[in-house]
């Protein structure tokens, strides 16, 4: 196996759980492999806002990718060096779509939230997120000729778990759509999504790509441990990317992370 250069993480699910808590074990591993040399990036369908002070904890200095792949940031001075949001018709369609279905949808502008309802689906983003929203009397009209990021639709399970293909379908090639919770479906760009990313900022560090490590547990990652030389699935991760994934390490709550660092940078073990 190549040696690694760039270790690229996923943050909920992965790094973090439910607590939103980073654990002892990963942040030694996480320690260990930067000072080997070794550059360390997130690659997340967080919001910078949510996602720099996990970068922070971990000593992250470098851009980091956030909504999926749509934007890219420099951590320390929060520049994003590089935004794709979606087409202002595309943004238009999904969201008249969602509301004739019933579905809570929100959109992303300047880092910011936005709502145009207060609800239990946008709480349950809100409290996994740590972000405050701004709330518009319609989503429609606020968002008509201001480009959005990304766009969420938040269910329940069972009912995300459907709607990701009614978007699919609805949306074909207009856009990329996924998942990254149980409960989210989201929709980007079709440029881009976090295996893209994951290239664009190999390349930036002058690290070939088949000596990246990425470790990600959701359905949104398939495209970036697919990028990867060595892609790490989390215990938890759903059947597709298990199977897709080089190696499948613990879950979360017993430091999977941490184990795919250690095998694979600290310990140098070969993908099995």
């Amino acid at each position: 196996m190549a040696k690694i250069g760039l270790i690229a993480l996923d943050l909920d699910g992965t790094v973090v759980g439910e607590n939103l808590a980073v654990s002892p074990r990963v942040r030694e591993a996480v320690a260990g492999a930067q000072a080997r040399g070794v550059v360390v990036t997130i690659v997340t369908g967080r919001m910078f806002s949510a996602a720099r002070p996990f970068a922070r904890l971990l000593d992250v200095r470098g851009p980091i990718v956030c909504y999926q792949g749509a934007a890219i940031y420099d951590v320390a001075s929060g520049t994003p060096l590089r935004q794709t949001p979606l087409r202002l018709d595309i943004t238009h369609d999904v969201l008249v779509r969602a509301k004739a279905d019933h579905v809570h949808a929100q959109c992303y502008a300047d880092d910011t939230l936005y709502l145009d309802e207060i609800n239990q689906f946008s709480k349950r983003y809100t409290d996994l997120a740590q972000v405050e929203p701004v709330l518009v009397p319609d989503l429609l009209a606020a968002f008509a000729d201001k480009p959005s990021l990304k766009i969420v639709l938040v269910d329940t399970a069972e009912r995300a778990t459907a709607y990701v293909d009614v978007m699919k379908a609805f949306l074909g090639d207009r856009a990329y759509v996924t998942r990254s919770h149980t409960d989210f479906v989201e929709v980007i760009d079709p440029q881009v999504n976090k295996g893209e990313a994951l290239r664009f900022l190999a390349a930036r560090a002058g690290v070939p790509i088949e000596n990246v490590l990425a470790v990600g547990d959701s359905w949104n990652d398939l495209p970036l441990l697919t990028a990867a030389g060595v892609g790490v699935a989390m215990g938890s991760a759903p059947p597709e990317l298990k199977a897709r994934a080089h190696a499948v390490v613990a879950d979360v709550a017993h430091d999977g992370v941490a184990e795919a660092i250690e095998r694979f940078v600290l310990a140098g073990s070969p993908a099995a």
